[in-house]
């Protein structure tokens, strides 16, 4: 894990962009409003200026997929996916069925 003040505007668009997410999915999952998110993003490659705000952000988008990569080697700090759009979706698919396990015939 980072230390959450590493976070740009431009990471955060770029993880929502390999993400598909929406800026309004972002911010409920950040547990943001959708202007504050809005504004993180319009901040460019600025560093955001809120430990607290940052660190929800990258937790919200790593629910989603994004993985963040730490600068080194000369270059600069990345985003990638860890799951596809559609892994994500029958993740959230399937962590909304709920109800009973039952059993099964695998020895």
């Amino acid at each position: 894990m980072f230390e959450p003040p590493f976070l740009t505007g431009r990471l955060i668009a770029a993880a929502r962009a390999l993400t598909g997410i929406s800026l309004d999915v972002l911010a409920k999952a950040a547990g943001l409003d959708a202007e504050t998110m809005r504004l993180a993003e319009d901040n460019g490659s600025a560093c955001l200026s809120s430990a607290e705000e940052s660190a929800a952000i990258i937790e919200a988008l790593e629910r989603f997929g994004a993985v963040f990569l730490a600068e080194g080697d000369g270059l600069g700090a990345g985003v990638r996916l860890k799951f596809t759009r559609l892994d994500v979706k029958q993740i959230t698919r399937m962590e909304g069925e709920g109800g009973p396990a039952g059993d099964d015939d695998v020895p």
